[in-house]
């Protein structure tokens, strides 16, 4: 992006992974970013506005809350990533991780592909998610944060990895059993990793997982789980969604959803939770989530037994 470009609204979303309206509402409460009009109004970004607004969505994705971050110029965003996640040195990095950062590095999509397909067929999609896919996450991720990674090098990742983990998951039949498991994002959460990642370890255990996709209304996740009588309902929170915004919405949607309806919440915002919620299943990590579908058939089988 040169120096001069300006760009539009949705260019910066995607640019970003900052929604509009979040964007807005930063505009209002905080008066950054400061967007010019064009002809027909539409908002206009400028290249340093939006490389800040990269800087700063990156640090939320490792916990930061953007009022601390907004008033501080790009060299101080940059300062702050680097103390908060230290440059690893060669040694201290697995191999694999180390090799998949040069891959994106090099841009050589056909040879990251390969190296994701090959980990997948050595290890089996359970053990591919738990030790390679989700240090891989983080890897990208604290690289990203320190400036090591472009954005678009993040976004390769991304789509790389998602086609790895849809390939997986469809290799497995689809047979109707139970439990039957919604899966989606809420309302203002765009991270799709951490659902398919969860659908490609629950596959292999003979869930049945219907997807709803990413940004999901509360109200539509109530409808969906009555209409497809769902057994549970699971949502993905990353570390960039705001915890007590994701607390609230935890327990409004359990106040909704029907009493028989098992509520799973999982990904790196889960791991901030200092309490338990009622009514809510925490799943911290992958491997977590094998034994809450166990507990889940086994107060199936002696509820069916009582």
């Amino acid at each position: 992006m040169s120096a001069g470009m300006m760009l539009n609204i949705s260019a910066v979303e995607r640019e970003t992974g900052l929604s509009k309206d979040v964007l807005r509402m930063w505009e209002r409460r905080y008066a950054f970013p400061r967007p010019t009009r064009d002809g027909n109004g539409e908002r206009q970004y400028s290249s340093p506005e939006v490389a800040k607004l990269r800087a700063i969505k990156r640090l939320m994705d490792v916990g930061m809350r953007p009022g601390r971050l907004i008033d501080r110029t790009l060299d101080e965003l940059t300062a702050l990533a680097d103390a908060r996640l230290e440059p690893r040195a060669d040694s201290a990095a697995p191999q694999m991780q180390r090799d998949v950062l040069a891959l994106l590095s090099e841009h050589d999509v056909l040879a990251l592909q390969h190296a994701l397909t090959n980990m997948l067929m050595r290890q089996g999609v359970q053990r591919f998610v738990v030790e390679t896919a989700a240090p891989l996450n983080r890897a990208v991720t604290d690289a990203s944060v320190r400036g090591e990674l472009q954005a678009f090098e993040e976004h390769l990742y991304t789509e790389q990895m998602q086609r790895t983990l849809r390939t997986a998951i469809n290799a497995f039949p689809r047979v109707f059993a139970t439990p039957r498991i919604l899966l989606t994002t809420v309302s203002g959460e765009q991270h799709v990793l951490g659902l398919l990642m969860l659908e490609a370890v629950l596959a292999p255990e003979g869930a049945f997982c219907i997807s709803l996709g990413l940004d999901t209304p509360l109200e539509e996740v109530r409808r969906a789980a009555s209409a497809l009588d769902a057994n549970v309902v699971a949502l993905s929170f990353s570390a960039a969604f705001p915890m007590r915004q994701g607390t609230d919405t935890l327990i409004a949607l359990r106040r909704e959803l029907e009493a028989s309806v098992t509520l799973w919440a999982g990904g790196e915002m889960t791991r901030r939770f200092r309490k338990a919620l009622p009514g809510v299943v925490t799943i911290q990590d992958y491997a977590q989530a094998v034994a809450a579908l166990k507990a889940w058939r086994a107060q199936a089988a002696q509820r069916s037994t009582s």
